[in-house]
Parts: C-alpha cells; structure tokens; sequence
C-alpha cells in the first residue's frame, strides 16, 4: 500500500485542504491591509481579490493535502496524517496569498 496517489484522489486530508484553503483564502488577501490598519472591517475591502483567491487556494489545497496526508501517513496514523497534512496543505496556498497581500500593501 506504499504507492503514489492518483493526481486529485480523495481522502480526509485533501478534503481538510480544499476546506481550509477555501475559508480563509476568502479573506487571505486582505489580512495584511486589515492588520496594518488596525480595523477588521478591512477584510472586506478586496472582494475581487478574495474570490480570486477562493479559487486559487480551494484546488491547491486539495491538491496539496492529499499529496501531503500520503507522505505523512509513513510517520504518523492515518487520522492524524490527515488532520495535520490537510491542515498545513490548506493554509500554505494561503499564506502564499497572503505574502502576495502583504507586497501589494507594502508598495
């Protein structure tokens, strides 16, 4: 059962991915703006941005997650590999959006 997974097959963690991915890439881009502002009102001031983002990071996520809960499943069981894989798999699209936010502020 050591084989590689097929491209997009499902499981718990690439489910977590594409969850995690999708809530907070809503407002990922705008997280910068809000902190420097000090105002969380702010995290709706890119709708655009965030629904491009939503898009960007739910596959991603997926992706990653599944991908990630496989490697993992080596080193820990199978629920927590999914836990954490789908987790870390969700919020790395995520934090890429939010270095992309963070540069579009700071300029």
């Amino acid at each position: 059962m050591d084989e590689e997974p097929s491209i997009g097959k499902e499981n718990l963690g690439a489910v977590i991915g594409a969850v995690t991915g999708a809530i907070v890439g809503l407002v990922a881009i705008a997280i910068p703006y809000a902190m420097m502002t000090r105002n969380i009102q702010n995290l709706s001031a890119a709708r655009n941005f965030g629904l491009i983002s939503f898009l960007i990071c739910t596959p991603v996520g997926w992706f990653v997650g599944g991908y990630l809960t496989h490697f993992l499943e080596r080193f820990m069981r199978p629920k927590t590999a999914s836990v954490v894989g789908g987790g870390i798999g969700g919020l790395l699209p995520v934090a890429g959006v939010a270095m992309y936010g963070w540069h579009m502020v700071m300029r």
